[in-house]
């Protein structure tokens, strides 16, 4: 079995478990960053209101626990709806930094039947760190948690309103 099957093994695994495990999506960060050593700060971001809300996480403290989605690379993915892959964020004035160790980025928004729910943002101490496998594996795993984050969202609204 391939690692890019096996980690999305892992991933549906992880995600079939969350009703017992409250900790799953903190585990699939856990997950990637053990299964690609290049990716030293692995989190998820929770669209909420215009702005993004950091979410769990693996790797040091971010100082980014808000992000308004005109702001930095993760609201580019937002506002563009797409991957945004930065090779070098030195070079990059949409850049926040949250480590001087970062050289490189990658975020992928969670994009389920038109609606944004969130991101993956994974941070490299290596320059041009992120690959097209990369790129194919994140939005792999970003599609098997569309559908249960926009259904746990759904559950939250609802449970909130009545």
């Amino acid at each position: 079995m391939s690692d890019v099957k096996k980690i999305l093994k892992e991933v549906d695994a992880l995600a079939a478990a969350r009703a017992t495990n409250p900790d799953w999506l903190k585990e699939i960060c856990a997950l990637l960053q053990r299964e690609r050593p290049h990716y030293n700060w692995v989190g998820l971001y929770f669209l909420e209101e215009k702005e993004l809300v950091l979410g769990p996480f693996v790797g040091a403290p971010s100082p980014h626990t808000r992000i308004p989605l005109d702001q930095g690379i993760c609201g580019a993915a937002v506002r563009e709806g797409k991957t945004v892959i930065v090779p070098d964020v030195s070079a990059d004035p949409r850049h926040l930094a949250c480590s001087v160790e970062t050289q490189s980025e990658i975020v992928l928004p969670i994009e389920h039947e038109g609606r944004i729910s969130g991101e993956i943002d994974i941070d490299s101490h290596i320059r041009n760190a992120f690959t097209a496998q990369d790129s194919e594996l994140l939005q792999q795993v970003a599609q098997r948690l569309a559908p249960v984050l926009a259904q746990e969202g759904a559950m939250r609204t609802r449970s909130e309103t009545g």
